[in-house]
This record gives structure tokens, C-alpha cells and sequence, in this order.
């Protein structure tokens, strides 16, 4: 066990000097705060931890390193969830003399979360401590799917430097990672080295265009469903909606877009880390970055409290809270199994290996009436390639 004073800063900001909400309706009343004179020192009983990560080298994004203070100022705001969610801010990574330092300390922090059933939120900084994560995922030897939604894929053809743009690289070097798959929601082709967005598809790893995702946002949900950490880029925002960003695009999603995504992230059934990045206040005009940020946060929290965890049950539900369905298609030799549930009317694909294992993998209702016209649904195909 660790004990979180060796790693963490505790919170400090500014009390606003004025605020629409009186105290007892504002989050920060659904929230343990670790501040100086009240530290945090344990993470019993709690669901959700936030953690900042005040840390802006190996990024040409400086100035990030402030956003989690700003997005905190924004987040303890807005209006208090309902119910009795659990939530402890635990404060900011202590910033360590070398930059893998800050992220062997991230590293660790998570570990302790994860070994606790605690949700952790990540604040940044920038992308670049996002191996951190990676690293906490293979210590653990937890296979683990990221999702990322991001105008570009941080990725690069050549070996260089890991640094905020291109964290992928390294993840997918190492070979000691237990990244099992990867999905990009809202990439900008133009944005994109064509080596890149053809590599990751040969890899069978799901990439989504801004467009694609854009015309149909319910067909997201199910890459959130399986994922274990969702992780999301600011610069996937418009820049009229987001200007306190380094590389910004005039495209992008619209606020009210990446507000439902995040709401998408928190029913996940899996996730463990949610993380947001590449904000910077330096560059923010009136904070309003900071303050989307907050609220990306804040939708993120009411799906987390809303959610209801089915993956799990299907097979063992004896309510009829699920019903299967078999799809025959010409040239397969097995149907295809979907299973819907009654109560929350998602759906899943049955996936099984060579091996006579079988799992359920997260879909939609126009997978399966794509199997239903005699088409093999991308995401089975997908799925299949992969071993588990």
C-alpha cells in the first residue's frame, strides 16, 4: 500500500469571488478534496479518484501544465450530482525531478487505484504521460482496450523521442504492453500521415472519422462500452468551441457532441481510467476551454452514476433481462449470436476463439441488422482477428 502524501500535492485554488450556485448545490459538496490542512490518506470507500498531472515537459504544448488547476476552478462549479457518488479529488502528481519520475509516480498512483476498484480521472498536462497509464495497465498484466478521441493519431512512422504527439509509438514498440486494441474516434484525415491511418487499419484497430462519428454519435457507444481507458483530447474539439489548445482545428466536435461522448464514457462497463488532455489556459480566451473541460468532466460523472453493468450478467441473468438472437449468413459455417438487453436496449456480438473461448463484445442495433441483409458486421471481423 502507498501512501498517497509521498505522491500527491494537495489541491489548491482560489474560492471564487462570486458563483450562480450556492454551495450546497455545487459539486464540490459531492467531492473529498485533499487540500493541505485536510489531506486525503485514504481511498477507502471511494469510486472515483481525480488526479491532476501539473506537467508540461516532453510537449510543445507548455502552459498545459495550469489546466488542472483551471479546470478544477471551473468543475467545483457546476451543480452537484444526484445520489451519493463517492468521489475524492486526491490532488496532483508531485512533479519529479526527470520527466519519467512524474510518470513512474503516475504509474504507481494508478496501480493503487486499480487494485482498489477506484476510477481514476486524469487530469492533465499533456498526452505525453499517457505510457504512465499503459505501464500501470501492464504491471498488472490487464489486457486493456484505449479508446481516444482525437482529431490526429499520436503516432509516428519513424523513431524518435516520445513526447505528447506521438505516445502511440511507444505503447506499441514496447513489448511488454497489454494493449489488447485501439480505437480513434473523430480523426481529421487531413490532419493524418496516410502510412499511419493505413497502418492502424491493417492492424484491425477501429478508426472513426470525425464525419462518420459525427453523423451518427449513438454508433460511438459501443467503442466506450469494452474500453478500459477513454481517453480524450481537447484539440478534438472545434477551435471556435476550444481555443485554449496548441494545434487546433476549425473542425471538429461541437461542444454539445463532446459532452455526449463523455456521458457515452462514464456508462462504460469497463472503464478504469478516463483521462483529458492538452488544455491550456495560456492560450484559452476567457477560460472557456477550461470551463467545456469542467463539463466534458461533470457529463462524464453523471454517466458514471447512471450507469448499470451488464457485460458481465449476460449468461447468468435468470430474469429474462436478455434475448438472443441467431443470424445465419451464407458462407459462414457459425451464426452469428447477438444478445439485447431488455432493460438498457443495447446489444452484443458473441465472439468466440479457436480455443472454445467466448466472449461478448459491444455493438449496435445496426450491426445487427447489417447481419440481418447478410453482412458481416466490421466490428465482428475486427474482433475475430484478435486473440483472447
Amino acid at each position: 500500500m502507498i501512501k498517497l502524501s509521498d505522491y500527491l500535492d494537495p489541491v489548491s485554488i482560489e474560492k471564487p469571488l462570486w458563483g450562480h450556485l450556492a454551495e450546497p448545490s455545487c459539486l464540490s459538496h459531492n467531492l473529498l478534496i485533499s487540500t493541505a490542512s485536510h489531506p486525503v490518506e485514504s481511498i477507502t470507500g471511494f469510486k472515483i479518484a481525480i488526479i491532476g498531472v501539473c506537467d508540461d515537459r516532453r510537449s510543445p504544448n507548455k502552459g498545459s501544465a495550469e489546466a488542472p488547476h483551471k479546470i478544477r476552478e471551473a468543475l467545483y462549479q457546476l451543480s452537484r450530482l444526484p445520489g451519493k457518488a463517492k468521489i475524492a479529488d486526491l490532488g496532483n502528481i508531485k512533479q519529479g525531478p526527470r520527466f519519467e519520475d512524474t510518470l513512474a509516480a503516475l504509474k504507481d498512483v494508478l496501480v493503487y487505484l486499480m487494485e482498489n476498484d477506484c476510477m481514476a480521472m486524469v487530469l492533465g498536462g499533456s498526452s505525453a504521460v499517457i505510457p504512465a497509464i499503459d505501464r500501470a495497465f501492464s504491471e498488472q498484466e490487464l489486457s486493456y482496450s484505449l479508446a481516444s478521441i482525437d482529431s490526429r493519431i499520436d503516432f509516428a512512422t519513424d523513431r524518435k523521442e516520445p513526447d505528447s504527439y506521438n505516445y502511440l509509438s511507444e505503447i506499441i514498440y514496447n513489448r511488454e504492453s497489454t494493449l489488447a486494441s485501439f480505437s480513434n474516434i473523430g480523426f481529421q484525415t487531413y490532419l493524418n500521415d496516410p502510412q499511419v491511418i493505413n497502418r492502424f487499419r491493417k492492424m484491425n484497430h477501429e478508426l472513426v472519422r470525425i464525419g462518420e462519428a459525427r453523423a451518427d454519435l449513438p454508433e460511438i457507444e459501443p467503442c466506450f462500452r469494452d474500453a478500459s481507458f477513454i481517453s480524450l483530447d481537447i484539440g478534438s474539439v472545434r477551435q471556435s468551441d476550444a481555443p485554449g489548445s496548441f494545434a487546433p482545428s476549425p473542425n471538429g466536435f461541437y461542444t454539445e457532441e463532446i459532452c455526449l461522448l463523455a456521458r457515452y464514457a462514464g456508462l462504460s462497463d469497463n472503464m478504469k481510467v478516463f483521462g483529458l488532455f492538452e488544455v491550456n489556459p495560456l492560450l484559452d480566451s476567457r477560460n472557456q476551454t477550461s470551463a467545456l473541460a469542467s463539463q466534458v468532466l461533470w457529463f462524464l460523472l453523471e454517466g458514471i452514476t447512471q450507469k448499470k453493468s451488464e457485460t458481465a450478467l449476460i449468461g447468468k441473468d435468470k430474469n429474462g433481462r436478455f434475448v438472443l438472437y441467431h443470424v445465419s449468413i451464407d458462407d459462414m459455417d457459425e451464426e452469428l449470436v447477438f444478445v439485447k438487453s431488455t432493460e438498457t436496449n443495447r446489444w452484443w456480438m458473441k465472439i468466440s476463439s479457436q480455443e472454445g473461448k467466448f466472449r461478448y463484445l459491444a455493438c449496435s442495433y445496426k450491426d445487427y441488422l447489417k447481419a440481418g441483409e447478410g453482412e458481416i458486421p466490421s466490428r465482428w471481423m475486427k474482433a475475430i482477428s484478435k486473440k483472447f
